[in-house]
């Protein structure tokens, strides 16, 4: 069974950072592209960030510059470290493989950037 646990959510300022981490368990985490999604509700799940197995990286354009995705694959664990966040950042984010497996998501994780 796959289960993908994120923390590292909270209420922060205008300006300010959050590191997002996910440990995955019951995939091959090294072989899987991840990515980190987020959503506000009534609108779509979007794609922020991704890493394939061999380190490419991808980001939205809402997010490039500020936010910056790594994983440990001993730890079968990916990060996400946002700087300079802005209010419109606010929303749940979930940690997925990239594409999404619709059966992977987990809870997510509350973040809140206050103006």
């Amino acid at each position: 069974q796959v289960r993908l646990v994120e923390s590292g959510g909270g209420l922060v300022q205008a300006g300010g950072s959050l590191r997002l981490s996910c440990a995955a368990s019951g995939i091959i985490f090294g072989i899987n592209a991840m990515g980190w999604y987020r959503q506000v509700p009534g609108n779509q799940r979007e794609l922020v960030a991704s890493i394939t197995s061999i380190g490419k990286i991808n980001y939205a354009d809402s997010v490039k510059g500020r936010f910056t995705i790594s994983r440990d694959n001993a730890k079968n664990t990916v990060y996400l470290q946002m700087n300079s966040l802005k209010p419109e950042d606010t929303a749940i984010y979930y940690c997925n493989t990239d594409p999404g497996h619709a059966s992977y998501w987990g809870q997510g994780t509350q973040v809140t950037v206050s103006s």
